[in-house]
């Protein structure tokens, strides 16, 4: 990756229009690409719905973990 990784940072964003946001984002990378998102709370029930939805496809790596801000690297295997 010689871009920038993409910081999507969801806390200003009304919780129910979080996943889908999210989800848009992550369909939208390339294989090999990756985005950090960036959360008020540990994003662990979106974890789960990532291997639910897109089991096999992802990467998911946590690089702060509060307590305030989450911030966790998803990739597109």
């Amino acid at each position: 990756m010689s871009t920038a990784i993409k910081e999507l940072d969801v806390r200003t964003i009304p919780p129910r229009e979080r996943h889908p946001l999210i989800f848009q984002t992550f369909d939208a990378l390339a294989p090999g690409e990756a985005f950090i998102l960036v959360n008020d709370h540990d994003p662990k029930p979106l974890f789960y719905q990532f291997s639910f939805e897109r089991e096999g496809q992802f990467t998911w790596t946590y690089l702060e973990e509060g307590p305030d801000v989450w911030r966790v690297q998803i990739g597109k295997v």
